[in-house]
């Protein structure tokens, strides 16, 4: 919802200052995955090295929603529209932190059925394997697009 450039751009600097900004992968335009329908979404994705725990970083990620104006418990519809939607993908120097408790499970258990979070870290990497599906991440892509999940680059930049 709103400029959904300006907002991921904001968002990708205040990510910054929850560690060291390793890599950004170009923004790209998705086909919404559940929840009503709605415009495509612009996602991206950023690896960044960081001395917090998962927990903590989820809970700075969830200030910055909150900064850019996202209300959870106002939130009517799983899946609908929304300012902005942080997630915690991997983990580690090739995602093999596996961490899981009540708030936060990484890696992200819908990954491999999300093209629009795959592309970003496609795009950073294209050698990452899922470390639970033990796949490619490109493969896991080419499957998604392949059962009609859009997904494409804006020429847009973090």
């Amino acid at each position: 919802m709103g400029d959904r450039l300006a907002t991921i751009r904001g968002a990708a600097r205040a990510l910054e200052n929850l560690g060291i900004v390793v890599a950004r992968s170009r923004v790209f335009a998705a086909s919404p995955v559940g929840g009503p329908p709605q415009p495509p979404f612009l996602n991206a994705a950023m690896v960044i090295e960081t001395d917090l725990d998962p927990t903590t970083l989820l809970r700075e990620c969830q200030k910055i929603e909150l900064d850019f104006g996202r209300v959870r418990d106002r939130e009517q519809v799983r899946w609908g529209p929304r300012t902005l939607d942080l997630d915690i993908l991997l983990m580690g120097v090739r995602g093999e932190v596996r961490h899981r408790n009540e708030e936060l499970e990484v890696p992200h258990p819908r990954l491999h059925e999300r093209a629009f979070a795959l592309a970003g870290l496609v795009d950073i990497d294209p050698k990452l394997v899922h470390p639970s599906a033990g796949r490619a991440l490109t493969a896991l892509l080419h499957a998604m697009q392949n059962q009609g999940h859009a997904v494409a680059p804006t020429g847009d930049s973090l």
